[in-house]
């Protein structure tokens, strides 16, 4: 909790999607990506790297979010999954399941879903006992 692993999200943006730009299909990315336009397609870490997603007032998307860190104050339709860090800001619209490590959740904020809480991946991994062999 105290400890000196930062669960924030990373500063830097590396591509934008503008206001007015629509785009059809999956992005996968790597760093920081910013919408401010609408995307239909999954928004997705390209080689599970860590990566930032950051979601503007006027953004949109529809379709599954699978990142690190997430930050939303636009509107999403689909699940989103953050391995880390979830910030649902004043005017965030989410209908879907929000999978989290870390949540932030302002007031204003609507979530028409689930809010799941993800363990670390250690705890993640079940392992099955056989039972005694009856003699």
């Amino acid at each position: 909790m105290f400890g000196n692993k930062s669960t924030k999200p990373q500063n830097s943006i590396d591509c934008l999607i503008g206001t007015g730009t629509v785009i059809e299909g999956n992005i996968a990315f790597v760093g920081g990506l910013r919408v401010d336009g609408h995307v239909r397609g999954n928004v997705l870490s390209a080689d599970s790297k860590p990566g930032t997603v950051v979601l503007s007032e006027q953004a949109r998307i529809e379709g599954e979010i699978r990142v690190s860190h997430v930050v939303i104050n636009g509107t999403v339709v689909g699940p989103v999954h953050a391995a880390e860090y979830v910030e649902l800001q004043a005017k965030a619209n989410v209908t879907g399941d929000v999978y989290y490590k870390t949540l932030e959740m302002q007031l204003g904020a609507v979530v028409q879903g689930r809010l799941v809480y993800q363990e670390d991946a250690k705890s993640e991994k079940i392992v099955k006992l056989k039972p005694a062999a009856a003699d």
